[in-house]
């Protein structure tokens, strides 16, 4: 554990990267700078433009060492990425895994994909198994594959262009990949299959120190002393690590951003369904967590036309009574409704104020669907963007019967990188429970069910 006062976290989120310093005896964030994460789509297929990225990363860094400082730095990462290196660069792009490829490889790949019972990883579309996005290049681009020397996972990526120094951590292993056995806590069987043990790089946890800030990096960024690298970790257990240090079992986390990723500590492997976008996430320690998924806030902001006009209680009550609602999936081919077509309904002309009541009573109904399908109890700490939401979270309160709080900060997978070089969990880290909504709401969300039943 690090001794340092502050820690830069370098956060890659699907839609947005950053840089948050974080007090490391509070816990609590004391500077950001953000980002676009732009996807590129020159080359053999749409990739991150992570040069445009550790541009913004140096330049960061190199204003926070002025002011406020730091003394060790933490990565936390979305996942369904992985690097494949050709010794001092990249032997071929990090591929956005929303490409979707063609009908012959994905058949190609699902033939011999291990079974859910093994991975706990369920068939998602496009790239979203990273199993899938590596046969996809090794198969469709032989000559540049060939290249590879070692395959990295996408946070451990950035820890070594920071340190020199290739591993890979189980956090980003075991989140959907296919290549992890998350009962066994080892390589799933897809790794001997595609031939990839001598590629991938030596695992380490999350917690470890991996080395220093490398030179002559430290001395363009501007810090004359030694700046510890910690591995880092897939950016929703990041969101799950506070709450697994301070509380105990049975409790659901709900990380927001792009995805709505559940998590319920305590919850049951065994009822997981890989049709409805169930899985076990890996935590930190390395113990596998019943999970479900959607991509609540790409939905949202679909939905929203990313307006942040929230209702006042007049406007929520009249989209209750008047049923207007959407039903899912406005993305299709993942979460609890993979193949549902969107339908919305009482939807005359309707304000922003009135879109962003409906989209978040939405949010919320699918958010319980997903706790509901991984035997989530106890109370759910709501971290990242919804947690800001109080329709969203009022409603999720109505919906599960249990105390729904939020966790302060722009999103819980800072402090949780945080804690992975020595920060401390807030003694307060989340706030006062919510009332739940009115009775109406769930003559609303019973209608919402039935509705679904029927398509």
């Amino acid at each position: 554990m690090s001794d340092g006062r502050r820690i830069a976290v370098m956060d890659v989120g699907k839609t947005n990267a950053k840089v948050v310093i974080v007090d490391a005896a509070t816990g609590t964030e004391i500077a950001s700078r953000s980002t676009q994460n732009r996807v590129a789509r020159d080359g053999p297929y749409p990739h991150y433009d992570v040069e445009a990225l550790w541009g913004f990363f140096v330049d960061t860094l190199t204003i926070f060492a002025q002011s406020p400082g730091f003394d060790a730095i933490s990565v936390t990462a979305h996942g369904a990425a992985a690097a494949l290196l050709g010794g001092n660069d990249l032997a071929m792009p990090v591929i956005d895994y929303e490409h979707v490829y063609p009908d012959e490889v994905r058949a190609a790949y699902a033939a011999l994909r291990p079974d859910f019972a093994e991975t706990r990883s369920p068939l998602l579309s496009g790239g979203l198994n990273v199993g899938a996005q590596i046969h996809y290049q090794k198969t469709q681009f032989p000559a540049q594959f060939s290249t590879a020397k070692t395959i990295v996972t996408y946070a451990q990526y950035w820890v070594w262009r920071l340190t020199g120094i290739a591993v890979n951590e189980v956090t980003s292993l075991g989140c959907h990949t296919d290549l992890w056995n998350p009962q066994e806590g080892e390589y799933s069987s897809l790794v001997d299959t595609l031939e990839l043990r001598p590629l991938l790089a030596p695992i380490r946890t999350a917690f470890d120190r991996i080395g220093d800030l490398r030179e002559p990096l430290s001395r363009q960024i501007g810090v004359v002393k030694t700046i510890p690298v910690h591995c880092g970790i897939h950016d929703s257990n990041a969101s799950l690590l506070p709450h697994l240090i301070s509380r105990t079992s049975p409790f659901s986390v709900v990380s927001t951003g792009t995805w709505v990723v559940s998590f319920a500590v305590g919850g049951r492997l065994d009822q997981l369904d890989p049709a409805r976008d169930t899985l076990a996430n890996v935590e930190a320690y390395g113990k596998a967590v019943p999970s479900a998924r959607f991509m609540g806030g790409r939905e949202f902001d679909l939905l929203t036309g990313g307006s942040n006009l929230e209702p006042d209680a007049d406007t929520l009550d009249q989209v209750i009574s008047e049923q207007f609602m959407i039903l899912p999936s406005i993305v299709q081919g993942s979460g609890p409704y993979p193949a549902h077509e969107p339908v919305r309904l009482n939807d005359e002309w309707r304000s922003a104020p009135e879109l962003n009541a409906a989209a978040s009573l939405y949010t919320a109904l699918m958010t319980n669907t997903c706790l509901e399908l991984i035997g989530a109890a106890g109370p759910t700490i709501v971290e990242g963007p919804f947690s800001r939401n109080r329709t969203y979270r009022s409603a999720l309160r109505s919906l599960t019967g249990r105390e729904v709080i939020a966790s302060p900060g722009s999103t819980g997978t800072s402090l949780g990188a945080a804690l992975l070089a020595g920060a401390r969990c807030p003694v307060k880290a989340v706030s006062d429970d919510v009332a739940p909504l009115s009775g109406a709401f769930d003559i609303y969300a019973r209608n919402w069910r039935d509705n679904l039943r029927r398509k």
